[in-house]
């Protein structure tokens, strides 16, 4: 069974966020250039362009 490519991103996110809180990590004090809200800004950019060519999509099948 294939995975949905909005379903990843979402579960993505969710990893992120784990990381950025995890005590391990925030012990690191590492400070990077891209930084994890960089990658889950670029995940809300993918999810957004995925959900408006699902509604995209949808809506051309209603007027099929």
């Amino acid at each position: 069974m294939e995975v949905s490519l909005i379903d990843l991103v979402g579960v993505t996110q969710y990893l992120l966020s784990q990381i950025a809180q995890h005590p391990d990590f925030l012990k690191l004090e590492y400070y990077p250039d891209l930084t994890i809200v960089d990658a889950q800004t670029a995940l809300s950019y993918i999810k957004d362009e995925l959900e408006t060519n699902q509604q995209s999509a949808a809506t051309a099948k209603v007027f099929d």
